[in-house]
């Protein structure tokens, strides 16, 4: 599905990845794993193209997406969700879910399928519908971020630190829906230092100062 090949990153004048190469393959469980600074959230952002300057290539089923802004990778298929959320956290629940909706004549039956399998997987989301963004804690609002990304439909998920920093309970609704998720061939590519989701992964990659250090 996703293959990259040779990228590197920049921050002004400072190279934060190193000729990084990697793959995730149909419906595969990928996990990156490094300390804070390795580069994983840059190397997450140049795949979806919201990162520093990048060059390299990435192939997105075949086809080279290096050169296409991030609102068309994310309609290709890929979906990110980023360690801050970015949530809308003026707007309700429900309206961040939403707004997230794909639209068109086509596209009609989407949402109502997309929002039911979002509530199946996070009932605890169900009693906040209505609930502003901003008034969810922590790990509600990592649960709304990943669900929001479901509703464009992806079938790559990009995840930053999705289990991090969050309530036990919360961490342990989280891994499930992912698992879930896999289990129904999703694929991702997840950043993660807590090992919360790589002792299930098919493969785990360790960046090390931008660079790929081994693979297990």
């Amino acid at each position: 599905m996703l293959k990259v090949e040779g990228l590197n990153a920049w921050y002004g004048q400072a190279q934060a990845l190193f000729d990084v190469s990697l793959s995730v393959g149909e419906g595969e469980l990928v996990v990156i794993q490094g300390l804070n600074g390795a580069g994983k959230s840059t190397l997450l952002q140049s795949l979806i193209g919201i990162g520093p300057r990048a060059q390299g290539r990435i192939t997105w089923q075949n086809e080279p997406i290096q050169t296409w802004p991030a609102h068309r990778r994310a309609r290709a298929g890929l979906g990110f969700v980023a360690e801050d959320r970015r949530l809308f956290t003026g707007l309700s629940v429900k309206e961040n879910l939403w707004i997230a909706a794909p639209s068109g004549s086509s596209a009609q039956a989407m949402p109502a399928q997309r929002f039911e399998r979002v509530m199946a997987l996070f009932p605890q989301l169900q009693t906040m519908l209505h609930r502003p963004a901003s008034q969810m804690s922590g790990g509600e609002q990592q649960m709304l971020a990943l669900a929001r990304t479901l509703m464009t439909g992806p079938r790559l998920l990009l995840l930053d630190e999705p289990c991090e920093g969050i309530a036990p309970v919360l961490v342990a609704a989280m891994r499930d829906a992912l698992l879930q998720l896999a289990r129904e061939g999703v694929a991702m590519l997840v950043a993660e230092q807590n090992n919360i989701l790589a002792r299930h992964a098919q493969r785990v990659l360790v960046l090390t100062s931008g660079r790929i250090d081994s693979a297990a």
